[in-house]
């Protein structure tokens, strides 16, 4: 009786086996264009600073939540929430990915080679954005007021309508706001060699 029962036992934990690999294996294959991590532990992100080979993607909503792609904590990457302030880096070769769903976002600086894209439209009442180095940035909005400070070789693709708008560009610096109108527009370029595809309101 007890070798049966021990049989029994031997042959249900090898089927019960077989059949957890092959559901990994489907679920492995099903999950296998999102690895993903949420962060559920950030709120009142006022700021976001966004460092190294790193793609941004920025949206409102009415909570703030932050969702890092690839295989977050496998990777040399730092995810930070600090008094308002969410700090984003990474210098791995494959690109950080992350999602920030923020409530109240006042401001984003970008470094190195990071990008910065909005998520659907951004709606701000003040946002400051300022590119640094290689950053590049493309942002939809439809909100009240914008101060845009594009430096070094840093690019910029804006898209929508503010009612002030501050836009501020070095001479090395790329601007594309062609499809971009500000009723209140202040514009400070340096003249030397700037690029701007800015079509004139």
């Amino acid at each position: 009786m007890k070798t049966k029962i021990l049989t029994f036992v031997t042959v249900a934990a090898m089927v019960l086996g077989v059949g957890t690999k092959a559901l990994a294996a489907n679920n492995d294959s099903a999950n296998n264009h999102e690895v993903s991590t949420v962060l559920n532990n950030v709120s009142k992100i006022s700021k976001i600073e966004v460092r190294g080979n790193v793609a941004i993607y920025v949206s409102d909503n009415d909570a703030d939540q932050v969702k890092v792609y690839n295989k977050y904590y496998e990777e040399s990457a730092l995810v930070q929430s600090q008094n308002g302030t969410l700090r984003i880096s990474s210098y791995a070769d494959q690109k950080l990915v992350v999602w920030v769903k923020a409530a109240d976002l006042r401001e984003i600086v970008a470094y190195d080679n990071a990008e910065v894209r909005s998520f659907g439209k951004l709606s701000p009442i003040a946002l400051k954005v300022t590119l640094n180095n290689n950053a590049y940035a493309k942002l939809d909005v439809d909100g009240y007021g914008m101060n845009i400070t594009v430096n070094d070789r840093a690019k910029a693709d804006l898209v929508g309508t503010v009612n002030n708008c501050t836009l501020k560009y070095a001479q090395s610096a790329t601007v594309n706001s062609t499809e971009f109108a500000a009723a209140h527009m202040t514009r400070v370029v340096d003249a030397r060699a700037a690029k701007d595809e800015y079509a004139g309101i």
